[in-house]
């Protein structure tokens, strides 16, 4: 019986077996402890006086914060006549913060800030498992220093939990990579649907560069590792569709308009111009200009050198080598990010989601040429890249004196070497210093515009929204469903935030959404929901301007006209 036991083969998939990872030394712990309370530092510092950052978002958070259906289906109020004009995903996170926490500026961007830390340490773990502590940690540091990432996370947008679960997700890549785990794997699909909840037009980007490592890359056999990625689409779908299927089949008497569709349907919201119609839209796209560059640009040129220089060094090794592997996604990742930033519908806000392929490219193939610095190829190759990146940064600072003068990168420069290469002669430890201070040279434009991002509030800050102490005082006063009702959720957000009222936006974002209709509007005021008509411009196309005009007396109040909704003219 023995004999023939022998003889059965074993058809199960052989998974190779993982070498034991070394512990962090106690430098690298209290490094990493360093990176992270650095970029906690640039999240939290004075954040304060970001105020509300975008009010439409805010009002939305606030009226989540209040109310579960408005939650469920991310409305612009409480009363939850018309949603925001994106998926709620993002919004979720603030307005669980402000239902503990209580509804405030900090309550609301916190969480945000705490996304840029926890994003940071999973880019900087992915490319360690990879390149090494040393590759980690200037990776990591590339991420928190760029200023497109500062400022979206000290920022109340989408883009803050995007970056988080697309660097998470690639994370799961590179884990499953390593043994072929399925479950990883799923979990990367399950954290791009996530994404696909909070910005459809750039959740799916870095999606092909995340299946080709894995298919180029893991240990398994090719037909396996194909089902695995069906697999993979399957989690994508679910994770990503969940919110919309519940949507479409809810009926639209019982829950709010959606925001931005012609159709009030969801799948339009994914699928149209705001969402992934923009990956073909008809906008201009972004250039590498002065705006952009100082955003996220610094290490592109430097970025786009080591991934050929990685590829072509990790050419002979073999097919399941992690670091081609994670060449393959980091880099794919950012190809296929910058061209779509470069033909897409899209703006300066949206260039966050670009950074985490840099900085991870950045960190492997940096080590790649270190492992090699000493033969005069490497070492030459390293110094000139960074001296190359160097000038770019005093390129991109010059197109901006507004922002950062050039002599300030020049003294950043000067003192780091200066330090380093002190502490390097106290030390004895000649090879690391200079690593270190070849890092920090490449990361100082960087590091000093992300400063003065941190230090100026970051992207567009907006003070706490204020209005005329007489107008907030009455609408406090009303007791009502909605204090009062005005066209267009970022004036009835504003007005909402400074008297700490339900204010009805007619109309949504832009005012020409067709929620409340004439009759509900007529409905509404009829039942005394609504006490107070702020008249604030354009009507929008609606019809309720005209017909409040028409139909109730008017008064002054501070610098607005507004109408009281409970005594019609006679």
């Amino acid at each position: 019986m023995s004999v023939v036991a022998d003889t059965v083969p074993n058809l199960r998939p052989v998974r190779p077996s993982r070498p034991p990872r070394r512990k962090p030394s106690p430098v690298e712990r209290r490094s990493w402890a360093g990176l992270l309370l650095l970029t906690a530092g640039l999240h939290l510092w004075d954040l304060g006086s970001v105020g509300w950052a975008d009010g439409y978002r805010a009002g939305a958070v606030r009226g989540m914060a209040q109310d579960w259906t408005a939650f469920l289906f991310g409305s612009t109020d409480a009363g939850n006549l018309v949603t925001v004009e994106m998926p709620p995903g993002s919004l979720w996170v603030m307005a669980l913060s402000a239902r503990v926490f209580g509804f405030s500026s900090w309550s609301m961007l916190v969480p945000q800030a705490l996304m840029g830390v926890a994003a940071v340490a999973l880019l900087g773990a992915a490319v360690r498992r990879v390149a090494g502590p040393g590759a980690g940690l200037l990776a990591g540091a590339a991420l928190a220093l760029t200023p497109a990432v500062v400022a979206t996370f000290r920022d109340n947008g989408p883009d803050a939990l995007l970056v988080l679960l697309l660097v998470a997700a690639a994370h799961a890549t590179v884990r499953a990579v390593e043994a072929a785990r399925t479950r990883w794997l799923l979990m990367a699909g399950a954290l791009v649907g996530s994404a696909f909840l909070t910005d459809p037009a750039q959740a799916l980007v870095p999606l092909p560069a995340l299946a080709l490592a894995y298919l180029a890359a893991a240990p398994t056999a090719r037909w396996r590792r194909l089902l695995q990625l069906l697999a993979v689409g399957v989690a994508v779908v679910v994770a990503g569709g969940w919110w919309y299927a519940l949507v479409e089949l809810r009926p639209a008497a019982t829950r709010p308009y959606i925001g931005g569709s012609r159709t009030d349907s969801a799948l339009e919201l994914a699928l149209g111009p705001g969402g992934l119609g923009r990956i073909a839209g008809t906008g201009p796209g972004l250039r590498l200009d002065a705006q952009t560059g100082v955003l996220v640009g610094w290490l592109l040129p430097a970025v786009l050198a080591l991934l050929l220089i990685g590829l072509v060094l990790t050419g002979r090794a073999a097919r399941t080598d992690p670091t081609r592997a994670s060449l393959l996604l980091w880099g794919g990742w950012t190809v296929t990010t910058a061209l779509l930033l470069g033909i897409g519908d899209y703006g300066p806000t949206d260039t966050a989601v670009l950074a985490p392929g840099l900085a991870a490219s950045a960190g492997i193939g940096s080590a790649l040429l270190w492992e090699r610095r000493r033969r005069w190829a490497g070492r030459g190759t390293l110094a000139l890249l960074v001296a190359a990146t160097v000038a770019w940064a005093w390129m991109l600072l010059d197109r901006t004196p507004e922002l950062v003068p050039r002599w300030v990168l020049v003294t950043v420069v000067a003192v780091v070497i200066g330090v380093v290469l002190l502490g390097a002669a106290i030390s004895r430890r000649g090879a690391a210093a200079v690593g270190v201070t070849l890092a920090l040279m490449a990361l100082a434009g960087p590091a000093v515009h992300a400063a003065h991002a941190a230090a100026t509030g970051g992207r567009g800050a907006t003070p706490t929204a204020t209005a005329d102490p007489a107008l907030t005082d009455l609408l406090r006063s009303t007791g009502r469903t909605w204090s009062a009702a005005t066209v267009g959720a970022q004036n009835s957000a504003a007005l909402a935030l400074a008297s700490d009222t339900t204010v009805m936006g007619i109309g949504g974002l832009s005012g020409s959404d067709p929620a409340p209709t004439l009759e509900e509007f007529q409905a509404i005021v009829a039942s005394g929901e609504v006490r107070w008509f702020v008249d604030q411009g354009p009507s929008g196309g609606s019809a309720i301007p005209s017909w409040v005009q028409q139909t109730f007396e008017s008064t002054t109040v501070g610098d607005h006209t507004i109408y009281d909704l409970a005594k019609p003219r006679p």
